[in-house]
C-alpha cells in the first residue's frame, strides 16, 4: 500500500491500495533500474523528462505503461514528466484496455470514434488527460528527440534496433494479455497485466529523489 500525495480520482485512489511495491522482484528491479537512473538524472539537472513507451501495435502494453507512468509521476509529484506511446505500426487502442483502465478508476472519455478512436484518460479531476490513440513511435504527436525509448514488448525490441532521437533505449518487456482475447479469462488477465505495469511504474517513481 502506498500513501497518496496528489489527489486522484476517488475510485483510482482506492484501487491503488492494491499496489504493493514490495512485490517487485529483484530481477524486475534490475530491469527497471536504468529507467530510474534516467529519470533521476533529468530531475537532478532540472530537465524535462520525456518517456516514449514502444510496442509493436501500440494497442495494449505501451498504452498501459504510458498511462500508469504519467499517473505515478503525478502521484509522487515528480514534475516535468511527459509520457508518450507508439508502435512500429499503428492499429487501435484495444477496447479492453480502455475498459480495464475505467475499472481501475480512470475517467475514460471517447474524444473521437472510428477505426482508431481517440480517448481522453483522466487520473485526477484537475489534471490534463492523457490522450490515448494508436500511432507509430515517430508520429508527430510524439517527441522528436531528448526522450527515453522504453521497449515494452520483445518483438518491437528485436525488430526495431534503432529509435531515432532517443537518448536512451531501455527494454522493459511485459507479457501480452492479447493471448487471452475472446476467452473467459480475458478481463482478469488484462487487469492482472495492468496491475503489474502499475506496480512497476509506481516503483520507478517512488525511487526518485527530488
Amino acid at each position: 500500500m502506498i500513501t497518496e500525495k496528489t489527489p486522484l480520482n476517488p475510485v483510482l485512489a482506492e484501487y491503488l491500495k492494491n499496489i504493493n511495491l514490495n512485490s517487485v522482484t529483484s530481477e524486475r528491479k534490475d530491469i527497471l533500474q536504468p529507467l530510474v537512473e534516467y529519470i533521476q538524472n533529468k530531475v537532478d539537472n532540472q530537465k524535462q523528462i520525456r518517456i516514449n513507451f514502444i510496442c509493436t501495435h501500440n494497442s495494449r502494453r505501451s498504452h498501459l505503461s504510458q498511462i500508469w507512468a504519467q499517473t505515478a509521476a503525478a502521484f509522487f509529484q515528480i514534475n516535468n514528466v511527459f509520457c508518450y506511446s507508439g508502435g512500429t505500426e499503428a492499429t487501435a487502442l484495444f477496447p479492453m484496455v480502455a475498459k480495464t483502465l475505467a475499472n481501475s478508476g480512470f475517467n475514460v472519455l471517447t474524444a473521437m470514434s472510428g477505426d482508431n478512436p481517440v480517448y481522453a484518460i483522466k487520473y485526477a479531476p484537475n489534471e490534463h488527460p492523457v490522450i490515448g490513440f494508436s500511432k507509430k513511435y515517430d508520429d508527430e504527436f510524439n517527441p522528436e528527440g531528448e526522450f527515453a525509448a522504453i521497449m515494452t514488448c520483445s518483438q518491437a525490441d528485436g525488430g526495431c534496433p534503432f529509435i531515432a532521437g532517443a537518448e536512451k533505449r531501455i527494454p522493459i518487456t511485459f507479457d501480452d494479455p492479447k493471448e487471452f482475447d475472446n476467452t473467459p479469462l480475458q478481463e482478469e488477465k488484462y487487469q492482472e497485466r495492468s496491475l503489474q505495469i502499475a506496480t512497476e511504474m509506481f516503483f520507478v517513481f517512488s525511487q526518485i529523489k527530488k
